[in-house]
């Protein structure tokens, strides 16, 4: 979705000197002069309601420096004026502009020294930028710098150039701000305030938000969050974590935005930063309509635009009359819409803030394609495509709204041809992120483009070419960090031989795409490719959901005939079923939900009720690239790592019982001199690592394991501690793929190996998939909690079928069936289907 950028602009009043620890002492030991004796002297007053304005007690501040104000001002000038500049802070950070403009010009006489008088101009100019009178702001700010030049006060002078910065992002002048804000930051740095340094950072990660550069603004914030958090500063905190969760959520990372939002949210509200607070209820807003939640989205909308409108925040008001505007165009409520956007870009062309006019002319060609207005729909997406100063996301969005337009009005080849525009668009962006961890999340924001475009290519005709598109969107980061698919910043498909991939690999392929309207599965054996249509995306999906929640319970689906293990089957699988042999081997490239459902539990209802298990070997790829550069069938190495039974790092990880056991009877499949063992305290994070792990054929853990769904990367096998004082003991799934791999299994018998999110295009991520980003030619994950009781006896089973030369998923299969006929409670999925194998390169 499209929409307005809301960085943080609270303004820089971290303490600029050295004294700011002698300042907080003072505050501290005179809180109970202040309270107890009558008569105070004035820096004593000053000193704690500077502290309190520091720790964001914007209220009780506003009335220590009204109170300093009266009883000391008769004691000259300069006290007014410190008092009176002190209260203005307070309620600047509160978003009450015209307050301070009251405030400031009833002292009659401008402040008597230097110092006083540049803060004065200074907090003017702030407070006519946020009311967007940009013509006072830049006379106060030259009256600033003319006071300046004089270089007796350089703290305050260097305040000056970071509110120049900040009329510059108001006026949409993205890098001549960043400018402003690197000369801040290196005079902080030479300063040696590391307070100022983080509000400097600050504004350098609003900046980069605006500019597109989200890698780069998350790195900066979350420096700033991390000093602020050590000097228990919660304003700059909460300013961090809205950047933060801005740099998120254009990443395509809604979770966790939302979460920062919300928190940013809660801390602001508390601080009274209401400025702050509309911004980051706009933002979380933004994330309600992306996922589809429009109710929730127009509460957060209009409480936002009643805040901004009661603070008299233009730039605020701007921003939430767009949101508005988008979230009523999404629900057809389009004279709502009209009358948001016409608001909206009036007061944005009065300010003569390009970008902001961007939005709303978007959002006018949206309601105008849904009018059937063609011409004027299509002016308004170029006006936006075209824009030097609309940022990239709008861009692709423009482009992409044109190419629904063409469809919509029967110009497939025009609108196939916009739909790769975008396409190329968003490339180019993605192409900029330095992370894994951004590259990860980012193909979220593509999805409806590729959706509607692989739509629009498969009512043509051209299946063959709408699987080239949906498989160039799988599996992005790992084939970039495989050297299977070369960084590129345009959309540039390459031409696929899908036949001869399910040919080279011996089995049948079957590809899911998910779409919003309808879904579709590409059958691909070694003579043809058949495509079959399915069901929206939501309906297999509401369904996925309540079969796993069946799969992790103690009811036997076969048993219980489960609706929706049968209906899944009908829809997934049964369309095959003339393509697939007795006992075929399939690989399975799944999309969203589709990655937390093991294939194997689906029930077939003829000729009697099973588990497909018993019809098909089974195995999960991430992509056709993938299963392409597979090794073929080869004699294998001896070498086992066997990590685990690790002594207990505290009472979250209890031990494992049968550890021990599951070791032993993993090590009897191999000889003695081609092992290495490490147990108990000897089974660290660091032995792994250590270990040059590429040389062994078999990896194995048993241990227990984290998945993390915020940070899938942060996902990690528990181990021992390395020393007493060593808090180390998780191998993350970071640090595993920067340690390359040949292993031809490696196998995590450990809980949600597999991981617990699902990314849009990349599939699951977590353990397993670190360990195939690693170089594994096939990983063993588990999609749920495994149970120690049953592990030990599926593995013993799968190691024994291997040494006896059969393939790491034809052997899996064979354990999994020895428990599936075992007879004994271990025959329900809960014990042997969480185990899944993944397909490396």
């Amino acid at each position: 979705m499209a929409n307005k950028n809301q960085g943080s602009d609270r303004s820089s009043h971290a303490l600029r000197s050295a004294d700011f620890y002698r300042l907080l002492l003072l505050y501290l030991l005179s809180a109970c002069l202040f309270g107890c004796a009558r008569k105070r002297d004035p820096q004593t007053a000053y000193d704690h309601a500077w502290g309190t304005y520091q720790h964001g007690e914007l209220v009780q501040a506003d009335k220590e420096s009204e109170s300093g104000y009266n009883d000391f001002r008769a004691l000259g000038p300069d006290w007014a004026w410190k008092f009176t500049i002190l209260r203005g802070r307070a309620l600047y950070e509160r978003g009450r502009y015209e307050e301070v403009l009251r405030l400031l010009s009833s002292q009659g006489a401008s402040p008597p020294t230097g110092e006083l008088a540049i803060r004065k101009q200074w907090l003017e100019g702030f407070s006519y930028t946020s009311l967007h009178r940009f013509l006072e702001a830049d006379a106060r700010y030259a009256e600033a710098e003319r006071l300046c030049e004089a270089r007796q006060y350089p703290a305050a002078c260097a305040d000056v150039q970071s509110a120049r910065g900040k009329l510059e992002i108001s006026r949409g002048r993205y890098a001549q701000a960043q400018v402003f804000f690197e000369g801040v930051l290196a005079f902080a740095r030479s300063a040696g305030d590391r307070l100022w340094e983080a509000d400097a950072l600050l504004d350098l990660s609003w900046a980069a938000n605006e500019q597109t550069h989200y890698d780069e603004a998350l790195d900066w914030a979350d420096t700033v969050r991390r000093i602020s958090l050590e000097r228990n500063v919660p304003d700059l905190t909460q300013a961090a974590l809205g950047n933060m969760g801005w740099a998120y959520y254009k990443l395509g990372d809604f979770e966790k935005a939302e979460e920062m939002f919300l928190e940013a949210e809660k801390q602001a509200r508390k601080l009274g930063h209401t400025a702050d607070e509309v911004k980051w209820l706009t933002n979380a807003g933004y994330i309600y309509m992306d996922v589809g939640k429009a109710q929730a989205a127009e509460r957060s909308f209009y409480d936002s635009l009643s805040l901004a409108r009661k603070i008299n925040n233009q730039e605020d008001v701007i921003n939430s009359l767009i949101a508005l505007a988008f979230v009523s165009e999404q629900t057809e409520k389009l004279d709502d819409a009209k009358r948001y956007a016409d608001e909206a870009l009036k007061m944005a062309q009065e300010d003569q803030n390009k970008r902001d006019i961007t939005y709303p002319r978007l959002v006018l060609g949206k309601i105008a394609a849904r009018e059937h207005d063609a011409a004027t729909a299509e002016a308004a997406f170029h006006d936006v495509e075209n824009s030097p100063d609309a940022p990239v996301f709008l861009k692709w969005e423009a482009e992409h709204s044109l190419a629904r337009l063409y469809e919509d009005e029967k110009h497939a080849d025009t609108a196939a041809r916009e739909y790769r525009t975008a396409l190329n668009t968003f490339e180019t962006a993605r192409a900029e992120l330095q992370h894994e961890n951004s590259r990860l999340p980012f193909l979220t924001n593509a999805r409806r483009i590729y959706d509607d475009y692989i739509q629009l290519l498969v009512r043509q005709g051209k299946t063959d070419e709408a699987l080239q598109v949906a498989e160039y969107s799988r599996a992005r980061t790992l084939n970039e960090g495989l050297g299977l698919l070369k960084k590129t910043t345009s959309f540039r498909p390459d031409p696929l031989h899908a036949p001869q991939i399910a040919r080279r690999i011996g089995g049948t392929v079957l590809f899911y795409w998910l779409g919003e309207k309808q879904s579709y599965l590409w059958a691909i054996t070694a003579e043809r490719t058949k495509l079959f249509t399915l069901p929206a995306s939501a309906e297999i999906e509401a369904r996925v959901q309540r079969y796993r929640k069946t799969l992790t319970g103690p009811i036997d689906p076969l048993a219980k005939a489960d609706d929706d293990g049968i209906t899944l089957y009908k829809m997934l699988i049964a369309p095959t079923k003339t393509l697939l042999a007795k006992n075929a081997k399939v690989f399975i490239i799944p999309d969203g939900w589709l990655n937390t459902l093991n294939f194997e539990t689906l029930l077939v209802p003829e000729p009697k009720l099973h588990y497909w298990i018993e019809d098909a070997t089974v195995a999960d790829a991430s992509s056709l690239r993938v299963l392409a550069a597979s090794r073929g069938a080869k004699k294998r190495g001896e070498k086992l790592l066997l990590i685990g039974d690790a002594v207990t790092a505290n009472t979250d990880y209890p031990e494992l019982r049968k550890a021990a056991d599951e070791m032993e009877s993993i090590g009897k499949h191999f000889p003695a001199v081609q092992q290495k063992v490490f147990a108990r305290d000897q089974a660290t994070a660091a032995a792994y690592l250590e270990s040059k792990p590429a040389q062994y054929s078999y990896i194995h853990f048993v241990a227990h394991g984290t998945a993390s769904r915020l940070s899938p990367l942060d996902s990690a096998i528990v181990l021992s501690r390395a020393s007493a004082q060593d808090d180390s003991f998780k191998l993350y799934a970071r640090d595993i793929i920067q340690h390359p791999l040949r292993a031809d299994l490696v196998t995590i018998s450990t809980c949600y190996g597999a991981g617990a999110r699902a990314y849009s295009g990349e599939g699951l991520v977590g353990l397993s998939w670190a360990f195939i980003r690693a170089g594994a030619h096939h990983v063993i994950g588990a999609l749920w909690e495994v149970s120690d009781a049953s592990t030990p006896q599926l593995m013993e089973t799968m190691y024994g079928s291997m040494r006896k030369g059969e393939d790491p998923e034809v052997a899996l299969r064979a354990a999994k069936l020895s428990l599936l006929h075992s007879g004994s409670a271990f025959r329900k999925p809960f014990y042997w289907a969480p185990f899944q194998l993944y397909a490396g390169s």
